[in-house]
């Protein structure tokens, strides 16, 4: 029977505590290694391991290849390690070894250097945290060998699977070459940050010291914009997500503000060392740096190692269906100096702003218009965006884990969606009115605004449920802004009324028709028309009303016949503008794609469109001309099939919207 005295916090701990929210009232770490540690230590193929060298920056490394890396020696106080390492450049190696690489051992006299574990299993997602004062440490053999470490375990503490992203580990054999010691990263060493998913990071306070995993989508990490001077250094952001609120590694940050981080490459076997200063960013400060997070780490890199083939394993993602990756992952944050959409919009003129929800069209049971208005008039057009924060709504707060919708852990239901109409503000009248309406401008004021989208996730399933006889939903605005709007349209003086001089080529997906439906107001002959290919994926007839909105300018009859059909809206009135349907190319596709009635397509070839039952291809956009005025393509698709149309129009400028955050 394993008997552990409860340990206090540490102050940094406590620090943390006082500063972010946490439930605990006792310290759940074990004062020995208890029997899921020491399990742990026998059947992990991997082990993370931090130590200080001799200038006491902490640094981490992983080690392993398959199980048996290490096993108790006695009791529930000693373990012992064995793994192939890379002797030369493994820099925790290096600092447990005094540098001695003959075999030497290193006994430890009294109280041993710090030494914290973390062997892991990235398939079952299982992993515990240890942490004792080496006893004896040896490295023997040429380049890479053998590692041997014995430990007096003092604390262990199992951890929670998430943001684990599973990998089937196998042992490879190591041929470590130093490729650069700088500061300021390599282009390969932040190419390896870019795609990582995963890191180690190392940290030591007062009286102990802590390993730890940090997981999430490829790209996680962040690294600020630097100059490539010779003195100039790295500083890497990466978001804490949520998690247990023990703190333990923020604890020993705040106490002692330096940390070592590994980055492994499991598929090449680089791998890269990192030591740097820590600064803990919280609430606002946070915000400012990566917009969208209440809680980020801020990492100026001071020495690194970046090694190739350096690891004496590789990992490949387990075939799960999610390619391994943890479902507790949110999306990528961009820092707000790579241009985070959300950047800025605390202090902007919207700050405050509030819009109502008065008002639903169904054009499809899973497309719908949505009006809004707004609590004052405000300066927003047709094409732009409007990032609506429904965190008053669909926030539960916090638990430590959450199966049933784990991405909700680290959402701040914050969500972009393109403005496809506005309602101007009352105006006093004009002696001499317009013949036709003017184009909307920069200065003028709106009262109202429209968006149409699409049921999808848990913020737009939300929007489409709502019961608009019943209380009102009132959001927050976060901001309206967006810098996808077609270039300004000059007259030529060839120009005639029944020949357009620019044509403004546009590709859209499915519901990335909307900016185009916004800014048909720049749509007027003889000055442009629109070349539209438009793919459009028919997971049931009913999908084709959205089509026919645009070209007919009424709702579907099949729509009007599904189930629900009483809350589909007729959409009476003209298409959209008479051009885009005479200059569309249609790409119909999904499984109600090949079931379509003879009829119905021959309705909507009638407008002047063609219609193709397949999918969009690379000679589909090979013909795509510029006309005079125009150098743009316009498109609005989904990430694969933006960077697909990026790749067939080599030289051409390509405009997307990135909705990145």
């Amino acid at each position: 029977m394993n008997v552990s005295i409860s340990l206090p916090w540490s102050d940094g701990e406590a620090a943390m505590h006082k500063l972010l929210p946490t439930s605990w009232d006792y310290n759940p770490t074990a004062a020995l290694m208890t029997t899921q540690a020491a399990f742990m230590l026998q059947r992990a193929p991997l082990i993370a391991l931090g130590t200080l060298d001799a200038q006491g920056r902490p640094w981490a490394t992983v080690w392993g290849g398959k199980p048996g890396l290490s096993q108790p020696l006695g009791g529930n106080s000693i373990a012992g390690f064995k793994s192939p390492v890379d002797r030369r450049f493994d820099p925790v190696v290096e600092a447990l070894t005094d540098g001695k690489n003959e075999g030497q051992v290193v006994r430890e006299e009294g109280v041993g250097r710090m030494v914290a574990g973390l062997p892991l299993d990235l398939v079952t997602r299982n992993r515990v945290k240890v942490y004792g004062r080496m006893i004896a440490g040896s490295a023997r053999d040429d380049e890479v060998g053998t590692m041997q470490l014995v430990v007096k375990i003092e604390q262990s503490l199992g951890n929670c699977p998430k943001y684990m992203n599973r990998k089937t580990i196998t042992p490879a054999g190591a041929h470590p070459e130093l490729l650069s010691t700088s500061a300021n990263l390599s282009p390969e060493a932040r190419a390896l940050i870019a795609k990582a998913d995963s890191f180690f990071i190392s940290s030591n306070g007062t009286h102990d010291m802590d390993c730890n995993y940090r997981g999430g989508p490829a790209g996680f990490v962040r690294i600020l914009p630097s100059d490539d001077s010779p003195t100039a250094t790295t500083t890497l952001i990466y978001p804490e997500y949520s998690g247990n609120r023990l703190y333990q590694t923020l604890g020993n940050l705040h106490t002692n503000p330096l940390a070592g981080l590994c980055f492994p490459d499991f598929e090449t076997g680089d791998v890269l060392y990192l030591t740097g200063r820590t600064s803990i960013l919280h609430g606002p400060a946070a915000a400012a740096a990566l917009p969208r997070t209440n809680l980020a780490i801020k990492l100026e890199v001071t020495a690194a190692r970046f090694v190739r083939q350096g690891l004496t394993f590789r990992g490949a993602p387990v075939e799960d269906g999610a390619e391994g990756m943890s479902p507790y992952n949110p999306p990528v944050l961009r820092l707000a100096a790579e241009g985070s959409l959300l950047a800025g919009t605390d202090s902007s003129p919207n700050t405050g702003l509030r819009a109502t929800l008065i008002e639903r069209e169904l054009l499809t049971p899973d497309i719908a218009r949505f009006r809004f208005a707004l609590g004052r008039p405000a300066q927003i057009e047709p094409g732009r965006w409007v990032a609506l924060d429904l965190s008053s709504e669909l926030d539960y707060g916090y638990s430590h884990m959450r199966d049933d919708d784990p991405k909700s852990l680290n959402d701040d239901f914050v969500r972009t969606f393109t403005v496809t109409a506005t309602t101007a503000a009352a105006t006093p009248p004009t002696p001499s009115p317009s013949p036709s309406p003017p184009a909307p401008s920069e200065s003028q004021l709106s009262t109202h605004f429209d968006i149409t989208i699409r049921r999808v996730g848990r913020v737009t399933s939300f929007l489409f449920a709502q019961n608009l006889r019943h209380l009102p939903l009132t959001l927050k605005i976060r901001g309206f802004s967006g810098e996808f709007r077609m270039a300004p349209l000059k007259p030529s003086s060839s120009a005639t009324s029944s020949a357009p001089t620019t044509t403004i080529p546009f590709i859209a997906a499915g519901i990335g028709i909307t900016p185009l439906l916004a800014e048909s107001h720049l749509l007027r002959p003889p000055t442009a028309s629109v070349r539209l290919l438009w793919t459009v994926r028919l997971s049931s007839p009913a999908d084709l009303a959205l089509v026919r909105h645009v070209l007919l300018g009424g709702a579907s009859d099949v729509a009007a016949e599904v189930e629900d059909a009483g809350k589909l809206k007729k959409l009476g009135g003209a298409p959209v503008h008479p051009s885009v349907a005479r200059d569309a190319t249609l790409f119909l596709t999904g499984p109600a794609a090949a079931e379509l009635d003879e009829g119905a397509v021959e309705e909507l070839r009638a407008t002047g469109a063609t219609v193709k039952l397949r999918r969009l291809g690379r000679e589909d956009v090979a013909d795509l001309l510029v006309g005079e005025g125009q150098d743009k393509v316009y498109l609005c698709a989904g990430n694969a099939l933006r960077d697909a149309v990026v790749g067939w129009l080599p030289g051409r400028e390509v405009v997307f919207e990135d909705f990145s955050f």
